[in-house]
Order: structure tokens, then C-alpha cells, then sequence
């Protein structure tokens, strides 16, 4: 078995998208140009995005909008975001806070593990207190996207999806249930 097939069993990659971070404590003595986010997924690897600064509008708020590729183990239980700043002296960083989020809340359901689902989970600092909240997006990465119709196509998702041009349009998604049903009860 070569060491390619091997790691594909092993795991699985998440495209996981860090949005923002609301309602954030951060200790005044921390400067909140340097607020970051490392995502683990029970492994020794960490992933990290860029530093952001809060807001315009308001101190406590900072946004990323930062694609992550997370390689998980299929063993994988739960994926980690913890929100940390570093420190001025530049040698290390304080936690802000954490938040543990169950593969079951986005994996295995009744979403088909590709399709891009938007999450929100409370932060805790390591006290155990509540300490804002994080907004992520993630879905299972898939190694080929099939090509489809130019008129029509049904997404992994559930939805039938009108094809519109890149310089702007409207895209409209009807649930394929709701359409079978409606086509029926009329």
C-alpha cells in the first residue's frame, strides 16, 4: 500500500471558513490589532489565520473571513477553535477564549457532509466563563466536483440552482422536496 492511499483513509480534509468573533473580552492591556484563531482537529497539526482588528464599529468584533484547509483523522471526535492575541512582547500569545465543536454538529447528519453549513458556538475562556462567540463556516472537502448543465443544476445540497453569469444576477434555490411536493398538491 503506498502512502498515499494510506493518509486518504486516515483522513479527511475540511474547508473551514473562519467568519468572526462577537462580544469578545479582551484584556485592555492586550493590543487588539493581534487577534487570531488556531483550529485543531485532534491532531498534533493546528491551522491558523491571520491577525484582524476589531471593527469600525466597535471594539469587541473582528472578522476574518479566512479559508482554512483542516486535515482531520476519520478518529476525530470534535474540532477546536480557540481565539488567542499575542502578546506585545511578541514571544507568545493569551487566550481569549475556546470553543469545542462536536464532528457530529456538521458531519453524518441529514446535510450531506459537502454542503457549506454556517455555524456559531460560544467561546469560554479557561476559567469557564462565557467569552463571546465565534461564526464559522465549514463542509467535508470533496476531491472532484461532477460538471453540470449549463441551464440547471441540483447542488449536493439539495436545491435546484439557476446558473447565472459572473458579472451579477439573482441565484435562486428551491428545495427539490418542497418543488416534488408542490407539483403534486396542485
Amino acid at each position: 500500500m503506498d502512502s498515499k492511499s494510506h493518509t486518504h483513509r486516515t483522513e479527511r480534509t475540511l474547508e473551514l471558513t473562519v467568519l468572526s468573533a462577537e462580544d469578545l473580552r479582551v484584556d485592555r492591556n492586550l493590543n487588539t490589532e493581534n487577534i487570531y484563531v488556531v483550529v485543531r482537529a485532534e491532531s498534533i497539526h493546528s491551522y491558523a489565520t491571520g491577525t484582524a482588528g476589531s471593527n469600525s464599529n466597535s471594539h469587541n468584533n473582528f472578522s476574518w473571513n479566512e479559508k482554512l484547509l483542516v486535515d482531520m483523522p476519520v478518529h476525530a471526535r470534535s474540532i477546536t477553535l480557540e481565539v488567542k492575541c499575542k502578546t506585545s512582547r511578541g514571544s507568545g500569545s493569551k487566550d481569549i477564549g475556546v470553543a469545542r465543536v462536536a464532528v457530529s454538529d456538521f458531519l453524518g447528519g441529514s446535510v450531506p457532509d459537502d454542503c457549506l453549513q454556517f455555524l456559531s458556538y460560544r467561546l469560554r475562556n479557561w476559567e469557564g466563563k462565557r467569552n463571546g462567540v465565534v461564526n464559522f463556516s465549514v463542509r467535508l472537502r470533496t476531491r472532484e466536483r461532477v460538471a453540470a448543465t449549463p441551464e440547471m443544476v441540483v447542488g449536493s445540497c439539495g436545491f435546484q440552482i439557476s446558473r447565472v453569469s459572473v458579472t451579477g444576477g439573482v441565484v435562486t434555490g428551491v428545495p427539490l422536496l418542497w418543488n416534488n411536493y408542490a407539483s403534486r398538491n396542485v
